[in-house]
C-alpha cells in the first residue's frame, strides 16, 4: 500500500515517548482463594465531604471520584442498572443527571504533537502492578491491595500521574451478583475443572467492577487504487482421464480468467474504531466479551464511577491508533474489491488520503474475578452490560486420567466381547 506524502497520518503519526504471596507457613485451607487472601478493612466512620483539590500542575485537574452523603457523610455509590448514586449507610439516593449529548473529541494530530489543550488532560492517583502492568485507580487511604486483574499483591502509590481525561463512559448494567451468575454459567461449562473450581466459584468471593480504558477513532478518507478485474469464461479443451485403469482423452470445460487493468476511487468514513488502551488483560479476553453498544455512550461524568475503580491507559493513543489503522485498511480493501467488480479482483497499488482524523477516550466496564491456582493466576471477565464471559481455566489430572481410563477400560471389554463370541 503506497500513501500521499504530504500531511497523511497513514504514513504514522509521531509516537509519545511482584512479589509473591507472603507466607506464614500455614497452608491455606482453599487453594482458590487470591494470594495473599484480603484482611478484613476495619470499619471506619463516615468521612465528612472533602474540599476540592487545587487544579495540578500544568492546567490538569485531580479526578476525585467520591460523593459524600448529603445525609450522613458516607461515600455514595454507582447503583448498576440505574442512573442513580445510592449511599450504602442510609439508604439516600440521588439522580445522576443525564450525560446524553453531543460527546467531545479530539483532533489526534494535535494529540501527536503533545499539545492536547491542558482542560483535556486529568491526574489520577493510581497503583501500578509489578506483575501485569495495569495501572488502577485506589482510594488515597487504602495502603494494600490486590491487583484486580492478576491477583497478585501490590501497594499504593500515592503519586498521579497525567493522562487524557475520558471523553464518554458506558454505565454498568450489571450487579455484581448478576456478574457472578454470568460467570457461574460459564463455569458450569467447562470440562475437566478442577471440582474446587466450581466451589470456589459459588463461594461468593469479590469480584472488581472495573472501568477498562479504550480508544476510538473516527476518520474521514479518500483512497485512489489501481488493480486488475478478472473475469472468468470457459474453454473446451481436451483432458486425460483415468477411466477404469486407462487413460482417456475428454472434452471438457475448462475455466479461465480474462484480467482487465483498473483504477478508480473510494470514500469511506469510520466511526468509533475500538482499540484497548490498556495491556493488563489478554487481547482474547476483551474480544471474548465483545462487542460493546457504543451507540449508547454518554458523555463522561464521574458519578457513574463512584464505588468502582478505573484503569489508567497504559497505551498511548498515537501507538493504539497502529492497531485502528490495520482496522481501517482492512475495509478500504474490501470497499475497492467491491468498486473493482467482477469475478476475481487484483489490487495493485492504493493510495490513501485522511481528512479528519479524531479520537475519544472512553471508559468501559467489567467485572473481573482473579485467583491463584497452585502458583498460576487464573482470570475471568465478565462485560458489565451484556453479561458475555472470557477467562481462564485450569485443567483437572485426575479427571482427564479417569476419562482415559474409562475409555481404555471400555475397548478392552469390547475386545474381550468380540473374541469370547468368536
Amino acid at each position: 500500500m503506497t500513501t500521499s506524502d504530504s500531511g497523511n497520518p497513514w504514513t504514522g503519526i509521531p509516537r509519545s515517548g511482584a512479589a509473591g504471596p507472603g507466607a506464614n507457613g500455614a497452608a491455606p485451607r482453599n487453594p482458590w482463594d487470591p494470594a495473599p487472601s484480603r484482611p478484613p478493612e476495619p470499619t471506619r466512620p463516615p468521612e465528612p465531604p472533602r474540599a476540592p483539590e487545587p487544579p495540578a500542575a500544568g492546567g490538569a485537574t485531580l479526578e476525585d471520584h467520591r460523593f459524600p452523603c448529603p445525609a450522613c457523610g458516607a461515600p455514595m455509590r454507582f447503583k448498576p442498572g440505574t442512573t442513580a448514586l445510592v449511599c450504602p449507610h442510609c439508604g439516600h439516593d440521588e439522580p445522576i443527571p443525564d450525560a446524553r449529548g453531543a460527546i467531545p473529541e479530539l483532533d489526534l494530530r494535535v494529540a501527536a504533537e503533545q499539545a492536547v489543550p491542558p482542560g483535556a488532560m486529568e491526574e489520577m492517583r493510581v497503583v501500578q502492578c509489578a506483575s501485569c502492568g495495569a495501572q488502577v485507580e485506589f482510594d488515597s487511604d487504602v495502603h494494600a491491595k490486590v491487583c484486580p486483574f492478576c491477583a497478585a499483591p501490590i501497594v499504593t502509590d500515592t503519586g498521579v500521574r497525567r493522562y487524557i481525561k475520558p471523553q464518554a463512559q458506558l454505565p454498568f448494567l450489571l450487579s455484581e451478583d448478576d456478574a457472578r451468575g454470568a460467570m457461574n454459567k460459564w463455569l458450569g461449562r467447562l470440562w475437566f475443572a478442577p471440582s474446587n473450581l466450581t466451589a470456589y466459584a459459588r463461594a461468593g468471593r469479590a469480584m472488581d467492577g472495573i472501568y477498562v480504558p479504550y480508544w476510538t477513532y473516527d476518520a474521514e478518507t479518500r483512497t485512489a487504487y489501481s488493480g486488475q478485474r478478472g473475469t472468468v469464461y470457459y474453454e473446451t479443451r481436451p483432458v486425460t482421464v483415468t477411466v477404469n485403469g486407462r487413460s482417456q482423452t475428454q472434452m471438457q470445460q475448462v475455466a479461465r480468467v480474462r484480467w482487465n487493468p483498473v483504477q478508480g476511487r473510494v470514500a469511506r468514513n469510520f466511526d468509533d474504531v475500538l482499540v484497548l488502551g490498556s495491556t493488563s488483560l489478554p487481547k482474547r479476553f476483551t474480544d471474548g466479551v465483545a462487542p460493546w453498544d457504543l451507540s449508547a455512550l454518554s458523555s463522561y461524568e464521574p458519578r457513574f464511577l463512584a464505588g468502582f475503580r478505573s484503569e489508567g491507559y497504559t497505551v498511548p493513543v498515537q501507538d493504539a491508533y497502529g492497531e485502528a489503522k490495520q482496522v481501517m485498511d482492512e475495509v478500504i480493501r474490501q470497499d475497492i474489491r467491491r468498486d473493482i467488480g467482477g469475478d476475481q479482483q487484483r489490487i495493485g497499488a492504493m493510495e490513501t488520503d485522511v481528512g479528519a482524523l479524531t479520537f475519544k477516550h472512553v471508559l468501559l466496564p467489567v467485572w473481573v474475578a482473579a485467583y491463584r491456582y497452585r502458583g498460576k493466576t487464573f482470570r475471568f471477565v465478565v462485560n458489565g452490560r451484556t453479561g458475555a464471559v472470557e477467562g481462564e481455566r485450569p485443567y483437572s489430572s485426575v479427571k482427564i486420567f479417569l476419562l482415559v481410563l474409562a475409555m481404555v477400560l471400555a475397548a478392552a471389554g469390547f475386545a474381550w466381547l468380540q473374541l469370547s463370541q468368536n
